[in-house]
């Protein structure tokens, strides 16, 4: 299935990308494509693995807890209105993980991967760590399952969702007027990645970004950024890039327990 999905979005936005470019300069075969193309490719399995194991047995505890029909009228609702309402209630929470990403350290470790991305396109949507995308989908899924959504409002919104992450990564030269303020445009992402201080912490929410407008988040300038990644290293690779966070993390335990114990001594 994700190969289809992949054909699917190299027909439409690769075209796209080379039509109305961002950066008439990038190439469509950029560095680092095939390290992101294999995110495409592998993550989905690693991602859907844990989330499915860690969403199984949240919602086991929560139907002991909860009776069953709490929430039925949530299900019997017509899908027009459960669609829109699915939509704000997941970027409700995806915007929360995604702004702690970003303020607690130890979340940071593992969303640097994802903003480590120094030229923006497609493909470039999927270059996530699996912890950090299990963080996010935790937030952002788990309390659709709680409310009882119907599972057909949540399959239109994950294909909403996908289609648009991949907009608001591309290298497409589009913006949406006045409706910015309300909707997610590749402007308004494209600043989120931007390495610029200006733009730090800012654009957290995945599709609607009337969320940045009421937390005074929001932030397009009218101009396009001039540089994207992070000021940190980072590896390459695939499986360096797995490991990068790890390694991060214990390095700053040692290093803790190293001043503790220095500290005792002294």
């Amino acid at each position: 299935m994700d190969y289809t999905i992949l054909l699917i979005m190299a027909c439409i936005f690769v075209p796209l990308e080379r039509l109305l470019p961002i950066h008439p300069e990038q190439r469509t075969i950029r560095g680092q494509w095939f390290n992101d193309l294999f995110y495409f490719l592998f993550n989905g399995f690693v991602v859907r693995f844990f989330f499915v194991a860690l969403a199984g047995g949240v919602m086991v505890a929560y139907d002991r807890i909860v009776p069953a029909d709490t929430f039925a009228w949530v299900t019997a609702l017509p899908l027009w209105v459960q669609v829109p309402a699915v939509i704000v209630i997941a970027d409700l929470g995806y915007y929360t993980a995604h702004r702690m990403s970003h303020a607690v350290p130890f979340l940071w470790k593992f969303h640097a991967v994802h903003h480590s991305i120094e030229e923006m396109d497609w493909l470039a949507t999927h270059r996530v760590h699996p912890v950090d995308q299990v963080v996010s989908n935790s937030l952002s899924l788990l309390p659709l399952f709680f409310l009882d959504f119907s599972m057909a409002s949540i399959l239109i919104y994950q294909a909403v969702y996908t289609f648009h992450a991949v907009l608001l990564h591309s290298n497409i030269r589009v913006t949406f007027g006045p409706l910015k303020y309300l909707i997610a445009s590749p402007e308004y992402h494209h600043w989120h990645h931007a390495n610029q201080t200006e733009a730090y912490d800012r654009n957290f929410a995945s599709q609607l970004s009337f969320i940045d407008v009421i937390a005074g988040t929001m932030f397009l300038p009218g101009h396009r950024p001039e540089k994207y990644g992070i000021n940190e290293p980072m590896p390459a690779l695939y499986h360096q890039q797995m490991l990068h966070p790890f390694k991060e993390i214990g390095q700053s335990v040692v290093s803790e327990f190293k001043s503790k114990a220095s500290a005792h001594h002294e």
